[in-house]
């Protein structure tokens, strides 16, 4: 199984940053514009609509306040296994520390799985920076 982890640095609190990783209904506006068009939930289950068209429908599986943590699963489509999870933490050197990880199958979609949480993580450091400055 193939597990991917992403983490960066952002200058903005972990309160603001957590108020938007939980808001997992609103990807499109708070967290990822651009890099996710479109956000639609249907019960648990979050259909997202991703910048190059392709659709994943995402259960959600845990928004956990006391440690700043979603989770969510996709079942069937293009994997044979995967879960992903987001957190947030305060830096010490202030700001906070966003950590993305994923577990996915087949080992064989861990590079394009890769190449999208590169891209992914890079917008939401942007979006939320500019949304504490804009504060």
């Amino acid at each position: 199984m193939a597990s991917i982890r992403k983490e960066i640095r952002i200058a903005a609190s972990a309160d603001r940053v957590w108020d938007a990783l939980r808001d997992v209904g609103a990807l499109h506006t708070r967290l990822v514009p651009g890099f996710v068009t479109d956000t639609r939930m249907e019960g648990k289950t979050r259909v997202v609509t991703f910048g190059n068209g392709s659709v994943a429908r995402e259960d959600i599986v845990s928004i956990d306040p006391a440690q700043r943590r979603v989770a969510w699963a996709i079942v069937g489509q293009q994997f044979h296994h995967y879960n992903g999870a987001a957190s947030v933490e305060a830096d010490p050197k202030g700001g906070s520390r966003f950590v993305w990880t994923t577990d996915l199958l087949p080992d064989e979609a861990a590079a394009q799985v890769e190449k999208m949480m590169d891209s992914g993580i890079a917008v939401i450091k942007r979006t939320l920076e500019a949304a504490a400055q804009a504060a």
